[in-house]
């Protein structure tokens, strides 16, 4: 069974994975966690909507970088860096998308600070292409204070608003779809969705999933980020 039709089943059936440990407790290699993980488990539950926990393979795909010109794979760090991911859109009229910028930013602060920014990587992705252009995600880096020039920092872009919606579907179970923004001034649409943080290992295995990104404590996330990149 691929890893697709895995999720799928798992999302129909409401199948509940995970024990319960304290987060953020360090470990060897598989000796704590599943299999290929650093962290032991944490309490966590697929429900619906289904997205990767601890101990699943990270999604493959490759998407364009606008401000490098790169074509971003998940695939290409392992063996080489630890990952934060998240998914945004820099028009988020309601401040859960710069919560979830503010933990990676955070945690790429920190990675500079005790010299472990070359181990590591960042890749917030925008299911908001049709407005997040290059030159809009570079401005919103530099008022989110984001280093751009470390290297480690990736915003990801889908070719189209259709291929963003299709992407975060089929890898992550998350659905996304425009709505009206009544409400907000000078917003033609809006997106409700899904807070997730995923951190991901240099064996590109899943050791933590936040799926209430924005009201994780920016110190867990990036404790945990830390003990990961560092094992």
């Amino acid at each position: 069974m691929d890893r697709r039709h895995f999720l799928r089943t798992l999302a129909a059936t409401g199948a509940v994975a995970g024990t319960t440990a304290t987060a953020g407790c360090a470990g060897v290699l598989g000796d704590s966690g599943p299999e290929g993980t650093v962290l032991g488990p944490p309490e966590q539950s697929r429900g619906d909507p289904v997205h990767p926990i601890q101990g699943d393979e990270m999604p493959e795909f490759a998407v364009p970088d606008p401000i490098t010109g790169e074509e971003i794979s998940t695939a290409q760090f392992e063996g080489e860096r630890a990952f934060l991911w998240t998914s945004f859109y820099t028009s988020c009229p309601d401040g859960v998308c710069p919560a979830l910028i503010l933990r990676l930013r955070r945690a790429q602060e920190v990675a500079a600070e005790e010299g472990f920014g070359d181990e590591a990587a960042f890749l917030p992705l925008t299911f908001d292409p049709e407005r997040d252009t290059a030159a809009v995600l570079r401005e919103y880096a530099n008022r989110r204070g984001v280093d751009l020039d470390a290297g480690n920092w990736h915003f990801l872009r889908p070719e189209s608003y259709e291929a963003g919606v299709e992407l975060m579907d089929e890898n992550f179970g998350l659905k996304i779809q425009k709505t009206d923004a009544e409400g907000y001034e000078n917003l033609e649409y809006a997106f409700p969705h899904y807070g997730l943080i995923l951190l991901v290992n240099k064996r590109g295995i899943v050791e933590r999933a936040y799926p209430r990104g924005p009201a994780t404590d920016v110190e867990r996330i990036v404790d945990d980020f830390r003990r990961v990149v560092t094992a």
